[in-house]
């Protein structure tokens, strides 16, 4: 067997288990996740263990816009003057419960990440933005570089150019 990271199949992937002991993201992964990709509003990617089709976690991407006045100054100053920017938005990250503890939220990061990156370079993106749903969560992402917007600091993100040496 060995990790691997997928687009979500829903016909195919097995996530009625899933409990990461979020509600929210339990709930999305279930009930919403599909609709979201036929309306192509996000992309749901799972963490699956080969062959086995059980989800192991999942995140998601989609494009976002972000102010450019929220971003910290010393960022935000090396940016082009206009008031909103295009970024690309990890809007869930998320492991079961059963697998937690094994680096796998670092894996679906990274991958997230690696997968932002690349497709910056054909679409424009000057960051990856995060909202985290609780302390746990916005420490694991301060861990990996994310900055906090200046009014919401459990919005927080990680600029390409970051990101390109994260992936280095």
């Amino acid at each position: 067997m060995s990790f691997k990271i997928t687009h979500l199949a829903s016909k195919k992937h097995l996530r009625s288990n899933f409990c990461c002991g979020q509600d929210s993201l339990d709930t999305y992964l279930k009930k919403q996740a599909s609709q979201d990709i036929k309306k192509r509003v996000s992309t749901v990617f799972v963490l699956i263990d080969d062959p086995d089709l059980t989800v192991l976690g999942y995140y998601t991407l989609s494009s976002y816009t972000v102010k450019v006045k929220n971003l910290e100054e010393r960022f935000a100053q090396k940016l082009p003057r206009y008031p909103e920017l295009p970024a690309t938005l990890l809007g869930r990250l998320a492991v079961d419960q059963a697998h937690k503890g094994r680096g796998l939220g670092a894996l679906l990061l990274i991958d997230a990440l690696k997968k932002s990156w690349e497709a910056s370079q054909e679409v424009g993106s000057l960051a990856v933005i995060v909202e985290a749903l609780d302390q746990t969560a916005l420490n694991f992402y301060l861990k990996y570089g994310f900055e906090p917007f200046r009014q919401e600091p459990m919005k927080l993100y990680l600029p390409m150019n970051s990101i390109k040496m994260l992936i280095d």
